[in-house]
């Protein structure tokens, strides 16, 4: 089952979280990269780039595989050069 969020609905996308707990993730290529991660854990042995998001309000956590990324200007995969 694919899981769809708007990148561009703040409400949407704030309902996600990183495996640390923040939402100041990002998607890139195949995975995700957190902001929060990068600057609270740098020189940790903590990677912020990640491969799937918590969902606060169901709980579920789902792989980057499983999700579909949407901005107003179409399917982020389509965007960045892959398939839709």
């Amino acid at each position: 089952m694919v899981t769809t969020i708007d990148l561009d609905d703040e409400t949407d996308r704030w309902r996600w979280v990183c495996p640390r707990g923040h939402r100041s993730w990002e998607a890139t290529n195949n995975h995700f990269w957190c902001a929060e991660c990068a600057h609270t854990y740098a020189g940790d042995d903590y990677d912020p780039e990640f491969d799937h998001l918590h969902n606060l309000a169901s709980g579920e956590t789902v792989h980057r595989d499983d999700l579909r990324l949407l901005t107003r200007a179409g399917p982020y995969d389509t965007l960045r050069g892959g398939s839709a």
